[in-house]
């Protein structure tokens, strides 16, 4: 059951932080470009979609999980219960409900609407926040904590929805004009690391009681590092594809690698995360 919930968690984080982020970077990259616009609409369905399904499951199996039997993830008392008795389920009320108006909206005319698809994404992003390690505080401690992993998920959603906005963009580079489009998130790239970087400090502090947890190299500790090893290689590939900006397009198929590979070692970091969500952060003292 718990393998299953990691995976469930893993699949349901990337499809929401990657709607997100192509949403925050179409603007921002492509201007009043229309050229990806129905491919965009068309991902962004199925991305909605899959989300929808992924969340119900993970609800099935959180069921299940606390119950301790497969058969009362499709009881409905017992799904009730779960959905207005605990602290998870009065969060995934709004958080399947905000994806199901999503869905709706991305089937509808109003599929044009982009700030009307931005506020539903970013309420579903934050929507995941609670349901993580803040969960385990009370009050003040507990919303902070909430904030800053909101923070947290905004500065990854948006990298990861970028980098796919890119491959989409490299994958049919004709007509756009990529080296100013590279140069445009890189510009954003430095202060979605930094949030990124400060954000995830914080949370370790406040869930470990040290700057890095330990043992280094087992449970949480070993799992955060291979979070952090991931990033670290995807920043050395940013670092690398901003230095040769002045020849990119001279290079696209390189380029094109680079981005795929960055953006496959983000979702390794997604997946990371989504198993060191079931895992206790040893708090110290």
């Amino acid at each position: 059951m718990t393998s299953a919930m990691v995976l469930c968690r893993f699949l349901h984080f990337t499809v929401v932080l990657m709607l997100f982020g192509v949403w925050v970077f179409r603007p921002l990259l492509l201007g009043r470009e229309t050229l990806l616009d129905k491919p965009l609409v068309r991902v962004s369905r199925w991305l909605a979609s899959f989300a929808l399904i992924s969340g119900i499951a993970w609800l099935l199996l959180i069921t299940a999980s606390m119950a301790g039997a497969w058969e009362a993830a499709f009881d409905p008392s017992t799904l009730r219960l779960v959905l207005s008795n605990t602290f998870f389920g009065q969060v995934w009320r709004w958080h399947l409900l905000l994806n199901g108006v999503l869905v709706v909206v991305l089937l509808t005319p109003f599929h044009s609407s982009q700030s009307l698809r931005l506020a539903l994404g970013g309420l579903l992003l934050a929507t995941l926040a609670p349901v993580g390690h803040g969960a385990m505080f009370d009050g003040l401690s507990s919303q902070l904590l909430i904030l800053n992993q909101i923070i947290h998920l905004t500065c990854v959603g948006a990298w990861l929805g970028g980098l796919l906005l890119l491959v989409m963009i490299l994958r049919q580079p004709a007509g756009h004009a990529v080296r100013q489009i590279l140069q445009r998130f890189s510009g954003v790239g430095y202060a979605l690391v930094a949030g990124l970087v400060i954000t995830g400090l914080i949370n370790v502090r406040v869930l470990t009681g040290q700057f890095w947890p330990t043992p280094l190299f087992s449970g949480f500790a070993l799992i955060l590092l291979i979070k952090v090893v991931l990033v670290i290689a995807m920043l050395g590939l940013a670092l690398f594809n901003r230095l040769r900006i002045k020849d990119c397009e001279e290079r696209l198929a390189t380029l094109k690698t680079s981005v795929i590979l960055e953006w496959l070692l983000g979702i390794g970091a997604v997946a990371a995360v989504s198993l060191l969500g079931t895992m206790p952060p040893m708090i110290m003292g």
